[in-house]
């Protein structure tokens, strides 16, 4: 179960100047879904229309419709061995992206097992929350409580040449849960939950 109040603590900072995001790194995908060409950019050198636009795209994960668009699955202890997604995507979060092998393989295992008939990008985000602690009564007080690194990815039909269009699906790993970092779980998002991309979960994240 997700808590809507979790995920819009998440997008209430996903304005070009609240944001903490600290890169964004992708490729694109031509029709045969083979590599068309990849980025690996710091975020705050992005231009304002640019960071604008990015937002947009990874505030859809997290401002989904919880519970049906977006959905907690987990991550057993088998999908957490060497060589796993899991293992990958802690790997790629921990040098905030900026490994351009790792990003190649996680491209690689997304190529390889998405389906699409269509040119599409897989855009991923990373980012550092410093979480507020709350009082008793709920009011924010200034002390940190945690540091939540997490990644959101997006795989977006391209809508032009090398433009992403509104995200299909996508994912934010870790989960979060109850105002914290939830690695045994990610949160899924698909944009029409009549005809989910449950590949994403099942073949390229290995979660249940």
């Amino acid at each position: 179960m997700i808590h809507r109040e979790d995920m819009l603590e998440l997008t209430r900072r996903m304005t070009p100047s609240r944001t903490s995001i600290t890169r964004v790194a992708g490729c694109y995908v031509d029709r045969d879904g083979e590599f068309d060409g990849s980025f690996n950019t710091n975020f705050l050198k992005l231009s304002g229309a640019e960071k604008t636009k990015n937002l947009k795209l990874a505030k859809t994960v997290p401002f989904a419709d919880t519970n049906k668009n977006l959905k907690k699955y987990e991550f057993s202890s088998e999908s957490q061995k060497p060589g796993s997604m899991w293992q990958l995507l802690m790997a790629m979060k921990e040098c905030g992206l900026k490994n351009d092998a790792l990003m190649d393989t996680f491209y690689d295992v997304v190529m390889e097992r998405y389906q699409s008939d269509s040119e599409y990008a897989i855009l991923v985000f990373h980012d550092r929350y410093d979480i507020p602690a709350k009082a008793s009564d709920k009011e924010r007080l200034w002390e940190s409580e945690e540091m939540f690194e997490y990644l959101i990815c997006v795989i977006c039909p391209l809508a032009g040449e090398y433009e992403p269009g509104n995200p299909e699906c996508g994912f934010l790993f870790p989960a979060f849960t109850d105002r914290s970092g939830d690695l045994n779980h990610v949160n899924v998002f698909q944009r029409d939950s009549g005809r989910t991309h449950m590949e994403l979960v099942e073949k390229i994240l290995g979660a249940d």
